[in-house]
């Protein structure tokens, strides 16, 4: 028996392509096309889900599956009924006009069994082998899909829904598939954080789904050519963009940096980055510009920035040395629950345990992390080192105080407001030494993702208020960098006295 993959195959490299440059040609399939038909169509699969870079033929790949369904090429139940659903319904006429395109390509006598609408609504109806079969185009209105019982559905874009209604159309259209044993093909570049429904489907392992994500490991240089290779499969096969024509991409978003760059990492590099990049307090790239691979070392003296948390925050301490730009970050969770399950819960997977191999991440307490002991380990950290000042948020000022009297830590202690004022001030201090070159780090995957999460809020006169991007967003390293560089600073921009005084009489 032939499998239905096999079939379907066949039948997609029978269609001619409907635009471009080799318009007319006959599809041929790559390597990593045959390999995802195979998987989605494969025994026992209901959910396929492929990630991969903008410009690799991903819609027009299951636009052709949709056309090949909804003529029964390899399911002959009767009245199919194939969805193609999008976030609007001009990102679902690109779907469509695909199908249409392809069907173009049939012989006439098929062709002439298609029936095409465009109003009310996107709509292909299919007359041949029974009848009754229809490949449909929703926006994303969960309302609209419900009642629907899809033998196929195509979510295009899922990784950019809006987040409400992507979420109920989700829902209802894959309820309506288990009416009838139906597939679901979910096709998008990367969501813009590991929190996001489209990321979950990639990361958790669930029976049934099949997944195949063409992503690149983060922290590249944005024209890197093996990780743009890793992303755009399809420039090796003559599909989409070439690799020379994306480097040239990747190096004029270099030069341009900020939204241009964070774009190109996002849609052509499928990186998972945020597209909004006027809050963030750094972008990825210019975070990046903070990690090298030597840091200086350390010399003179070491501020400590502390953010404490609570039972499910991250409590957090950074080090900072101002004479050389030096800084460190240690993050501390209590033990219960486990940084496995912790990270299922923040919608990270096992970043925290990752964090933790990497030395950046620990455990202390049981349900909270007792502070006493946690600061007699952070000062530890900097035995023998000499200490100019303990910066902290004065909100927690009780509780740190009671812990540094406690643990018998004789150290100034500078006391700072997280609101517009000293949070403004702290906030542009820490950019200003971040764009001058003086904050220098070894690669760290806790700073990096505290720092992917790390919005500012803007009031009236434009002063900044660090918040986090996403409600399990974790920045607190972020929030103890800030004010360890942002004390720092202000330690080095104070006038150093030669000695002696004037005394007036």
């Amino acid at each position: 028996m032939v499998k239905a993959s096999t079939k379907a195959i066949r039948f997609l490299e029978t269609l001619a392509i409907p635009e471009g440059p080799k318009a007319g040609d006959l599809i041929k399939l790559a390597p990593f096309q045959k390999k995802f038909v195979r998987g989605a169509l494969a025994d026992g699969v209901q959910v396929a889900v492929l990630s991969i870079g903008r410009g690799n033929a991903k819609t027009a790949l299951s636009a052709g599956i949709a056309l090949g369904a909804g003529m029964g090429k390899w399911d002959n139940q009767p009245r199919r009924e194939i969805i193609i659903a999008a976030r609007t319904r001009d990102q679902g006429r690109i779907a469509f006009d695909f199908v249409v395109g392809f069907m173009r390509s049939l012989p006439e006598d098929e062709q002439k069994l298609f029936k095409v609408r465009r109003s009310p609504r996107l709509e292909i109806e299919y007359e041949g082998d029974g009848g009754g079969h229809f490949i449909r185009v929703i926006a994303a209105d969960g309302k609209s899909a419900l009642g629907s019982a899809p033998t196929l559905v195509l979510m295009d874009e899922r990784g950019h829904w809006m987040a409400d209604q992507g979420d109920d159309l989700e829902h209802a259209l894959l309820s309506g598939l288990g009416k009838r044993g139906g597939r679901a093909l979910i096709i998008s570049t990367s969501a813009a954080d590991d929190n996001h429904p489209f990321s979950v489907w990639l990361d958790e392992q669930q029976e049934g789904v099949y997944t195949q994500e063409h992503r690149p490991a983060p922290g590249m240089p944005a024209d890197d050519l093996n990780s743009l290779k890793e992303a755009n499969p399809g420039a090796l096969h003559g599909i989409g963009s070439n690799i020379e024509w994306l480097q040239g991409q990747a190096r004029r978003a270099i030069a341009r940096g900020g939204s241009t760059l964070t774009s190109f990492r996002l849609y052509n590099r499928n990186e998972r980055v945020s597209g909004e990049t006027r809050a963030l307090l750094l972008t990825v790239d210019e975070w990046l510009e903070c990690e090298v691979s030597e840091v200086p070392e350390r010399k003179g003296q070491v501020v400590i920035g502390i953010d404490l948390g609570g039972s499910a925050s991250m409590t957090a301490a950074a080090f900072y040395w101002p004479d050389t730009g030096r800084l460190e970050c240690l993050g501390t969770f209590p033990s219960k629950p486990t940084l496995l399950d912790r990270g299922q819960n923040d919608g990270v997977s096992g970043r925290y345990v990752e964090m933790q191999e990497r030395g950046e991440l620990s455990t202390l307490g049981d349900q909270t992390v007792p502070i006493a002991p946690w600061l007699i380990e952070v000062i530890n950290h900097v035995e023998g080192e000499a200490i100019a000042a303990i910066t902290a948020d004065r909100y927690k000022q009780a509780e740190l105080g009671e812990a540094l009297e406690k643990a018998g830590i004789r150290t100034p202690i500078i006391w700072r407001g997280q609101g517009f004022k000293d949070g403004g001030e702290d906030c542009e201090r820490f950019r200003r030494a971040a764009f001058d070159g003086k904050v220098k780090t070894i690669p760290s995957l806790l700073l990096r993702s505290a720092f992917a999460d790390a919005i500012t809020l803007r009031d009236p006169a434009n002063n900044l208020k660090l918040t986090k991007a996403r409600s399990t967003g974790r920045i607190d390293p972020a929030a103890a960098t800030v004010l360890a560089v942002a004390e720092g600073a202000r330690i080095m921009g104070r006038p150093v006295h030669g000695g002696g005084r004037m005394v007036w009489g």
